[in-house]
C-alpha cells in the first residue's frame, strides 16, 4: 500500500487532525448577511429544533414519492379485489398474490421514476461546498441525498447492476458514459459523480462526493475517467479524480483529493 503511505494529503490530513485550537465553525456567527445570515445564525444557535423543522419537507416528499410508487400497486389490488369479491377464498387469494407480485414490480419501476422528478429542482443549488455543516449551501445538497436514499435503502439493490440503476442514477443527475457498469447501491452524491465510457464500479464499493474534517462539511466533485475500474468494497470520497484506465484494488480507500494517474494501480500490492 506505498500509494497511501507515500500520500501527502494523508500527511495533512493526519496534521490536521493533530490541531487542537480548531474552532467549531458550527457555532460561530454566519458571515452572511441579510436573510440568510439571520436563517444561519437561528440554525445554529437553535440546532435541535430547527434540524426537526428542516426533516418536515423531507418527510412530506417521502410520502409524496411513496405514495404515487405505490399507488399501481394498490390500483390492482382493488381491482383483484373487486374483480373475486363472489369468488371462493382461494381464488381471491390467488388473484391477489398474483396483483401484489405485479405490484411490487411496478412499484420499482415508479419510485425510480418519481424520487428523480421531484430532485431536479434541487441538482442546480448542489455545488462544491467547504464551511459548516449548518449552512445555506448545504441544504439542497442535504434534499438530494435523502432523496438519493429513500431508493438507496429500499429498492435499488433489487436492480442493481442493471440498466434501471444506470438509469437511475442519470436521472439523479450523475453523468455516466458508454458501457459503465455500476454493481454497488453504495453511492451518494450522484450529481457530482462523473464516470466516463467503459468505467466499471465493482461490488458494493462506496462512493460519494463528500466528507467531514473537524467541522467542516467538504463537498467536492468526484470524477473517473474512461476505462477506470473500481474493485469490490473500495471506498472513494469527495476531490477524487481517477485516471483512465487506473484500477483502485479491492478494499482500498482513496483518500480526498487524492490524483491517481492513468494506467495507476492503486491499493494493489
Amino acid at each position: 500500500m506505498e500509494e497511501q503511505k507515500n500520500n501527502p494529503h494523508r500527511e495533512a490530513i493526519q496534521h490536521h487532525e493533530e490541531r487542537e485550537d480548531y474552532p467549531d465553525i458550527n457555532s460561530e456567527k454566519s458571515k452572511k448577511r441579510g436573510f440568510s445570515g439571520i436563517v444561519e445564525n437561528l440554525f445554529r444557535q437553535f440546532k435541535s429544533f430547527f434540524f426537526l423543522l428542516f426533516l418536515l419537507p423531507i418527510a412530506f416528499l417521502y410520502v409524496f414519492c411513496l405514495g404515487v410508487a405505490t399507488s399501481p400497486m394498490m390500483y390492482l389490488l382493488l381491482k383483484a379485489w373487486n374483480f373475486t369479491l363472489y369468488d371462493d377464498l382461494w381464488i381471491r387469494a390467488l388473484f391477489l398474490g398474483f396483483a401484489l407480485g405485479t405490484g411490487v414490480i411496478l412499484f420499482i419501476v415508479a419510485l425510480i421514476i418519481v424520487v428523480p422528478i421531484v430532485n431536479a429542482p434541487f441538482i442546480p443549488f448542489v455545488r462544491s461546498y467547504r464551511g459548516p455543516w449548518f449552512s445555506i449551501e448545504s441544504m439542497a445538497w442535504y434534499y438530494h441525498n435523502a432523496l438519493t436514499y429513500l431508493v438507496r435503502y429500499t429498492i435499488l439493490d433489487f436492480i442493481t447492476p442493471s440498466p434501471l440503476n444506470i438509469f437511475f442514477f442519470r436521472a439523479m443527475g450523475m453523468k455516466i458514459g458508454k458501457n459503465v457498469l455500476i454493481n454497488s447501491s453504495n453511492i451518494s452524491d450522484p450529481c457530482l459523480i462523473v464516470l466516463e465510457d467503459n468505467v466499471t464500479i465493482g461490488g458494493s464499493a462506496f462512493m460519494m462526493a463528500h466528507y467531514g474534517m473537524k467541522g467542516f462539511l467538504i463537498i467536492d466533485k468526484l470524477h473517473m475517467k474512461k476505462g477506470a475500474m473500481v474493485g469490490l468494497m473500495a471506498k472513494i470520497l469527495g476531490g477524487v479524480t481517477v485516471g483512465k484506465k487506473a484500477v483502485i484494488g479491492p478494499n482500498a480507500m482513496v483518500l480526498p483529493k487524492t490524483i491517481i494517474k492513468d494506467g495507476e494501480k492503486f491499493g494493489i500490492n
